[in-house]
């Protein structure tokens, strides 16, 4: 048994669908994440987990505990919001244990415990100050700390990062990340970032329209999209129509030129399918060998990104994007310069519009 479980969990408000047929199993100390646009469901589920909104239908289980039913106050999970939410009344020392306080634990006990969890977040000479006299990060590592404090069995965090600059977020989320290696805690992470949850997370739940599109590791969900969702949502791709000319040997059309995929689905001959490929894996110079793909097209626009360039290269129907490494050496092609780029049949990604969770 899974030490966090989300079972069949519905939330309907009037006629709509706000969280539909929602399962997982979190292990104990596991970072996952929920991943999705505005209004997908990830904060509502998040909420039902703290007890904050009740389920429609389902169950979820904590340590083996039912907790669908209970009030927040029971259930022993911490919870970070993106407003920080803390008391500004109150200096820092007493924010972070508030909680501590409210469970009726001992003056000294609750000196200890505060004074711990702020030499975690490294901010032990802040003690004495109140909440207007620290920055966003600071104040965001309070409330983190404040709900680290009472030791919860999981700790949940609703877009902890988002009113933060972007400079901050990156520290920030690295030192959560850290402190939760560090407790293995089990961490449910809500944004709509998609670098944050690549970055931060052992998985990856995405979500859209109240449903889970894919759960994965980052290197999967990134690398292995299920769904043209998914891969559309999670980094930048390209996205072409394909016609099948042999699915038993791979072999597609795309704007009357022909390549090779790994795998397609069975079919007639003039099936039409979805292709995605990264622009990292699209190269100018043929790099991969007898067994690439080549398409023949037209540079349509340079884009200079700092790290890299990104060019634009139309074909009849369809455009593609590819990145090339900025070097001194490099010397980009010109808008209307004919061009050969390559890539291997493994790059290219048949996409569904049917979700699926497994791993």
């Amino acid at each position: 048994m899974a030490f966090l479980e989300i079972n069949d969990v519905h939330k309907i408000y009037g006629q709509t669908v706000v969280v539909d047929t929602f399962n997982l199993q979190v292990e104990q100390g596991e970072f996952v994440s929920f991943l999705g646009p505005s209004g997908c469901g990830k904060t509502t589920t998040l909420r039902m987990v703290a007890g904050f909104i009740m389920p429609t239908a389902g169950s979820i289980v904590i340590n083996a505990v039912d907790v669908t039913r209970m009030p927040p106050n029971r259930r022993n999970v911490g919870m970070v919001f993106q407003s920080y939410a803390l008391f500004p009344n109150m200096t820092v020392a007493a924010n972070v244990g508030f909680g501590l306080k409210v469970a009726g634990q001992p003056v000294r006990a609750i000196k200890q415990r505060v004074a711990e969890m702020l030499e975690i977040i490294h901010m032990t000479e802040y003690a004495n100050r109140y909440p207007y006299q620290l920055s966003g990060g600071q104040q965001q590592r309070v409330a983190l700390a404040r709900a680290l404090a009472i030791q919860p069995q999981v700790l949940l965090l609703d877009e902890p990062l988002s009113a933060l600059d972007a400079k901050i977020r990156i520290a920030l989320r690295q030192e959560i990340r850290t402190i939760q290696r560090q407790l293995n805690i089990t961490t449910i992470y809500v944004t709509h970032d998609q670098e944050e949850a690549l970055s931060l997370s052992d998985r990856i739940v995405v979500m859209n329209q109240g449903r889970i599109e894919q759960i994965g590791t980052p290197f999967a969900i990134y690398n292995r999209p299920r769904t043209r969702f998914v891969a559309s949502f999670v980094g930048t791709l390209n996205v072409l129509t394909a016609e099948v000319v042999d699915a038993a040997t791979g072999r597609i059309m795309i704007d009357g030129q022909e390549i090779r995929v790994n795998r397609l689905p069975t079919g007639q001959p003039d099936l039409s399918l979805a292709i995605a490929l990264r622009p990292e894996v699209i190269s100018l110079n043929d790099v991969y060998g007898q067994t690439a793909n080549h398409l023949q097209g037209t540079v349509e626009d340079v884009t200079f990104l700092g790290p890299v360039v990104r060019i634009c290269v139309r074909f009849d129907q369809h455009t593609i994007h590819l990145d090339s490494f900025n070097t001194p050496q490099l010397v980009p092609p010109r808008s209307g310069d004919s061009v050969t780029v390559s890539f291997p049949p493994e790059a290219c990604l048949v996409l569904s519009d049917t979700p699926d969770v497994e791993v």
